[in-house]
Parts: C-alpha cells; structure tokens; sequence
C-alpha cells in the first residue's frame, strides 16, 4: 500500500501537484510506519517514519499545529520535556552512576568528546552557512545540548556498552546546566545575545527537577507501578512527536525557503559526530564496544531539549528549526549504523 502511495506522489510531483500531495505523504509515511512494525529488522525504523508523517501534515496543513483557540500548543514543548525527564528518571537508580567508579575512562572520553566535537562542529556549520543568525544559533544548540534517550537505544542494538551509554547520558545531562549556556554563550554569541544564568535555570527546570523527581520516585515506589515502565518510554515518544510536529508547524515558512540546506548541514553534523566519536575513542586506547558506544553518544544529541532551550528563548519558529530537523535525521541514521554493528560482533579486548 504504501509503494502504491509512493507511485502516486512521485506522479503528482512529475506534473507539478506536489502542493495538493499533503494527504498522500502523511498516508505513504503511516503505511511505511505500520508495515515496519512487521519485520523485527525493521522495527527501529516505526518511530521515524512516523514522525515523518506528522511533519507532512505540519507542513501542508500548519494552521492545526499552531494552536487550539487561544492555546498556543509551543506553550506544550516544555512540560512535554519534563514528562520525558521525568521518565527517564523512573527508569534510573543511583547505581548507574557506579559505572563512572567501574570504568572512568570510558565516561571520561565519552563525555569530553561530547562536550568538544559537536559544539565546535556546530560553530563551524553555523559559521558558513549564510543562515539568518537565529537559525544559524539553533545549529550551535544542537551540538552544545546531551545526548538522550536515543543513544542508549541505539548503543543496545549496536552490541555496545549500554551501561556505559547511559552513564554518558546521564553525566552529560547533569552537567548541561551548567555546560550547555557557557558553551552558547562562547560559540553562538556572535549570533543571538546569550543570557547565561537565566538559560542555566531554564535547563535546570526542564531536566534536573523532574530527573530528580523520577529518580526519587523510583526509589520510593519499589516493585509497585511497574506499569509505568512500559508506558512512560510510549509517552515520551508521543511527546517528542508532538514537540517536532509543532516546531515543523511554527516555523514553516523558513523551513520551506532552507529546509533543503539545513538538513544537509544537520546531517553532516550528526555523521561527523558518529565518525570523530569513534576514532576519539579508538585514539585513546578503548575497545571496540567502548568505542562505538562514545560514536553514538556524541552523534546523537538531545534534540527535545535543545527545542525546550528555543521555546524558552522565544525563538521556537528559528533556533528551533535544527533540532527539529536533527531528531528525525539522527534516528535514521542511528537505526542504519546500530543494524550495521550489530550484524558485526565486536572484540572487547580489542585496542590499537
């Protein structure tokens, strides 16, 4: 079904209806969703192709995105987030952390490579890409923010080290309150005035609160509510759905006159991350396993907190377009790189 949707937007292109394809889009990325829910191979790939079908609809039909009545749905994204920070707690101990005791190289090049690669790339991209300032500033934001949930996803699929995938997560999401704002104060203040306390207290609302809440929650609660366990990851993903369809639908006009570029400029971002986090840590001495978990955790960002950060600057519609176009990108390409090692086991001992 969805091959024969296919065959009918690329008529539609061929004889200039592109504009009226909006339904055929949304209905061809739905199908594709649903048909890879069939196949475990493929299965990685449901949550993207939905959310490509979510962001045909934003881009032809915006006007459902923007607000309800008087509600303006932007008013969503952060709550949205701290629902997601607040799963990702209930889904930790403490003793995660002991992995930065068990192995603190590893965490240590994970998130210095985190911390220097992507930001720095950013700037460069920003830098030379003639964007208008504010949207050239989200393209920094995307490589100053964490890595999240996705990261450790993918490093479970890859053959990697999945306790040492989530420690780097978790360090670099504690650390991005702090980190975050001084690195877009230094490298994308030449682009939008940067207001470095009151950005810190923002990150520190939408991602230690409601951390430190779940964190707190799953220590109380003990074998009860284990229902949550399964429906808090399904919510997140809802969420992040709904944050990238209303970014899509806000900023629509800009992503029309750049979309093209700007993905390209993303996508280069997000393969230099996973190819300069590999060879990093395969300088430094780690092991294979090691080695593709720091890949992924500096390729793949937190693109749902990095869309929190434009929302709470106001500039939702500009800086917000790179995150926006980065989640979508980064799991596709994190899906096609995880299935990749995993068909390839790796050497635990193996080191240069």
């Amino acid at each position: 079904m969805a091959a024969i949707f296919l065959l009918a937007i690329l008529g539609m292109i061929f004889t200039y209806n592109i504009e009226h394809a909006g339904l055929l889009i949304m209905a061809f990325f739905a199908l594709l969703a649903f048909g890879f829910s069939g196949y475990k191979s493929l299965n990685s790939y449901v949550f993207t192709a939905s959310i490509f079908a979510g962001v045909a609809l934003a881009l032809y039909y915006p006007q459902y995105f923007l607000q309800i009545g008087d509600f303006k749905l932007t008013a969503l994204i952060i709550p949205l987030i701290q629902l997601i920070m607040f799963g990702m707690g209930t889904s930790m101990k403490l003793g995660d952390f002991a992995e930065v005791i068990k192995s603190p190289k590893g965490v240590m090049v994970g998130v210095t490579a985190q911390l220097g690669i992507m930001p720095i790339m950013g700037f460069v991209l920003a830098k030379y890409s003639n964007f208008p300032p504010e949207i050239a500033a989200g393209i920094v934001l995307i490589g100053c923010s964490p890595s999240g949930v996705a990261s450790n996803v993918m490093a479970y699929l890859a053959k990697a080290n999945l306790a040492l995938s989530i420690t780097i997560t978790s360090v670099s999401t504690l650390l991005a309150p702090f980190i975050t704002p001084l690195l877009m104060k230094f490298l994308a203040g030449e682009f939008i005035e940067i207001d470095v306390l009151d950005m810190m207290w923002s990150i520190v609302k939408m991602i230690i609160l409601p951390l430190g809440v779940g964190l707190l929650f799953n220590r109380l609660r003990g074998d009860k509510a284990k229902w949550m366990d399964k429906a808090l990851p399904v919510i997140s993903m809802l969420g992040i759905g709904l944050i990238i369809v209303v970014i899509t639908a806000a900023g629509r006009d800009s992503l029309l006159d750049i979309g093209g570029i700007l993905m390209l400029l993303v996508l280069i971002h997000n393969l230099f991350g996973y190819m300069l986090g590999y060879w990093y840590a395969r300088l430094l001495k780690l092991n294979e396993q090691d080695s593709r978990t720091i890949a992924l955790e500096v390729g793949m960002q937190n693109g749902g907190l990095a869309s929190g950060i434009a929302n709470s600057l106001g500039k939702i519609a500009t800086m917000g377009l790179a995150p926006a176009v980065f989640g979508p990108l980064m799991n596709i390409t994190g899906s096609i790189l995880a299935s990749y090692w995993h068909k390839k086991e790796p050497k635990h001992s193996e080191v240069y």
